[in-house]
């Protein structure tokens, strides 16, 4: 870690890609620590190169995945041919590449967000770090409140929008409030009611992600030599390769004012804060 350059949100240019920063990785980090960056972070990018292959059997799946093109068919002809989940991939990829061709044309389903719900969800219930399973829980409860917010405001009954069991679900089930009563309960739904009111999409986009940004420091500004500041590294490098292609000044700008407002306003939730 302390040979990485430091990077902010508002760096328009990544100065390192996920796959040179994931060979030092291989280089550096015992197997145990190489495994939780393959399962809980990697993985997500074969999740995307595989609804990509589910839809055009003829795309070619980028590098940033753990699998190769032979192993993305190898999953998928075992699923569709077997009536059981193969132990050498996660059973949540199995199971959706079987139930693709029933779901794939019913009304309201999107692969894209599906399987990575059943990411979050696998990361959420399996992953032995705490911090990282922290982050995706973070992940999808502001993705819920975000999506019953969006629904309210449609008409639409927002808890048939969301994903998963927990307390955020069930608080947005139960209640019409205008923050689900949530703020009560999570500091960090003050915050989020801040960006729903956002009327800019992209300046939306960009608040979520630095306010998410600000929580990863939280959570390794003490512990910079860790494997949860390795893991911090990545997501906040693969953010900056999310808005690199934005005009520079104006994304530059932007994001500095965002990051400025929530270092004085925000507050990290304490459920969301390792001990």
């Amino acid at each position: 870690m302390a040979g990485l350059p430091e990077i902010e949100l508002a760096d328009t240019q990544p100065g390192y890609s996920l796959s040179e920063l994931r060979e030092q990785c291989e280089e550096e980090l015992t197997d145990g620590d190489k495994k939780l960056l393959a399962d809980y972070f990697f993985l997500r990018h074969d999740c995307q190169n595989l609804v990509k292959l589910l839809k055009n059997p003829d795309a070619e799946a980028d590098g940033s995945g753990n699998y190769t093109a032979d192993q993305y068919a190898d999953l998928m002809t075992s699923a569709r041919e077997m009536n059981y989940n193969v132990k050498r991939y996660p059973a949540f990829m199995s199971d959706f590449v079987r139930e693709y061709p029933y779901n794939k044309d019913t009304k309201g389903f999107y692969a894209e967000d599906e399987l990575t719900y059943q990411f979050l969800n696998y990361a959420i219930t399996t992953c032995p770090n705490q911090m990282i399973r922290q982050w995706h829980k973070l992940n999808l409860d502001i993705t819920n409140f975000l999506t019953a917010v969006l629904a309210r405001k449609q008409g639409w009954d927002a808890g048939e929008y969301i994903k998963g069991e927990g307390e955020v679900q069930e608080m947005i089930r139960q209640n019409a409030t205008k923050d689900f009563d949530l703020g009560k309960e999570y500091d960090y739904v003050k915050e989020l009611m801040k960006i729903v009111e956002e009327e800019d999409p992209v300046r939306k986009e960009k608040m979520i992600d630095a306010f998410k940004w600000l929580w990863l420091d939280e959570q390794t500004f003490y512990d910079p030599f860790t494997i949860e500041a390795v893991f911090a590294y990545l997501c906040k490098l693969e953010m900056q390769y999310r808005w690199a292609n934005l005009d520079v000044k104006t994304g530059e700008e932007t994001f500095k004012q965002i990051i400025e407002n929530l270092r004085g306003e925000a507050k990290v939730p304490e459920e969301f804060i390792r001990k």
